[in-house]
């Protein structure tokens, strides 16, 4: 709706030519408004398809997005290590997002072994670019020493610092923790 009135059918049209085209984003914006039924007809097989296109050129959000339509089983047969496979190719070439995603699946071991180590190895490198689920679920690990030692003063940072973003749930976990520190710990933090 940027200089024009908002018109899915139209977007949608203009897309097609684009991912026809070849055009990465394109495919990917295709396969989300398949997803979303705005301009189409709800469809996850067809968002596949689009998405697949998209992260076969190495485009990190149709590479997440695929992935999670196989560990959800959504348009595709459910497959969560075919779903690892696409959070990895995005994770690999340093997307956070995509580096969030695959801590997630090392974290509750699903299409991959659990391991809290490489679930911690992920999300810090999703928390260090700023990424703000990152930077919450690495305070999670500190806070309940899975994958790393406890430390209380790294929780807390890696939380403040998903709440400085708005991250709802790090605020809840600020407060929960901020009662187990002292006030050295919490300024240290």
């Amino acid at each position: 709706g940027r200089g024009v009135r908002r018109d899915y059918v139209e977007a949608a049209k203009w897309y097609r030519k684009a991912a026809d085209q070849g055009k990465a984003n394109s495919q990917f914006n295709l396969g989300y408004m398949y997803v979303t039924g705005e301009g189409v007809p709800k469809d996850d097989v067809e968002a596949v398809r689009w998405y697949r296109k998209a992260a076969v050129q190495g485009d990190a959000a149709g590479q997440i997005n695929l992935g999670w339509k196989y560990t959800e089983g959504k348009g595709v047969p459910k497959d969560e290590a075919e779903g690892v496979k696409w959070y990895r190719k995005a994770a690999e070439q340093g997307d956070a997002a995509g580096q969030a995603k695959l801590g997630g699946e090392y974290y509750y071991g699903r299409g991959v072994r659990k391991n809290y180590s490489k679930a911690v190895s992920w999300w810090r490198k999703a928390a260090e670019q700023g990424y703000a689920d990152g930077q919450n679920n690495l305070g999670m690990m500190y806070d309940n020493g899975k994958g790393v030692r406890k430390n209380y003063v790294e929780a807390y940072k890696w939380y403040n610092l998903a709440a400085a973003q708005g991250e709802e749930t790090a605020k809840e976990n600020i407060e929960t923790i901020a009662g187990s520190m002292t006030a050295y710990q919490i300024a240290e933090a």
